[in-house]
């Protein structure tokens, strides 16, 4: 409920991320509100009377260091309570690749659109029947996906708020990545990284679909059994 208005999680692992978004939301909260709070209260507790001087205080007494190393202290508690909380899910999101994944894309990032490669119906990338469209990502649903992801200039980021997923593009670099979707549907696609003047035009639609949709799909996009180009770059 509190994050109510993030986007709708399409993804099977977006939950878990929702969960480290929350836990960092509560910390940071309590803190904000308990340090204006302190803040508050001392500007009334110890406000001066008009033309009275203001006092400097040095703060070299192991008493008024305290007031800065016991925050800094709980600070680096909930920092490594975070990292405790969000490392096991980076380590499945990030570093546990599928081993056998159901599709593999190859989607490369130019200033400013996202070039993605869609294996044909022999279900490989770089043969004959290979699938390109510009800022057009179809799959079908409940498959895992494994993605590469390039950049041809400078540095793109792909971002894709309902699954989840924000990954940087690194000219010179293929990054590897995965996600599984839980429902079919159309949802934006954008960068996230500075990369130009037309920045904010670099944005596409991932198209999920139930499995006859998409192999209608593929056999539209292949009719002769040759590769296909779609979209507008």
């Amino acid at each position: 409920m509190m994050l109510h208005w993030l986007p709708i999680n399409i993804s099977t692992y977006g939950h878990k991320i929702d969960h480290v978004i929350l836990v960092i939301y509560l910390i940071v909260g309590i803190w904000f509100l308990l340090a204006e709070g302190i803040l508050g209260y001392f500007i009334i507790r110890y406000h001066r009377s008009k033309g009275q001087p203001a006092i400097f205080q040095p703060g070299t007494s192991l008493r008024s260091l305290m007031w800065v190393l016991i925050p800094a202290a709980l600070v680096l508690a909930f920092d490594i309570g975070i990292e405790v909380v969000q490392g096991p899910i980076w380590e499945e999101i990030k570093m546990n690749l599928p081993e056998k994944p159901d599709q593999t894309i190859r989607i490369r990032g130019r200033q400013f659109v996202w070039e993605i490669t869609h294996p044909g119906p022999d279900g490989r990338l770089d043969t004959a029947d290979d699938i390109k469209t510009f800022n057009q990502l179809t799959i079908p649903v409940h498959q895992k996906i494994v993605f590469e992801l390039q950049a041809e200039d400078v540095i793109h980021s792909l971002w894709i708020p309902n699954l989840r997923l924000k990954q940087d593009a690194v000219p010179g670099r293929t990054i590897r990545g995965w996600f599984e979707t839980m429902q079919t549907g159309t949802y934006p696609i954008a960068c996230a990284e500075l990369c130009g003047s037309g920045h904010g035009t670099m944005q596409g639609q991932l198209h999920v679909m139930d499995f006859a949709d998409y192999q209608k799909w593929l056999a539209e996009q292949t009719p002769s059994g040759e590769g296909a180009t779609s979209g507008t770059p």
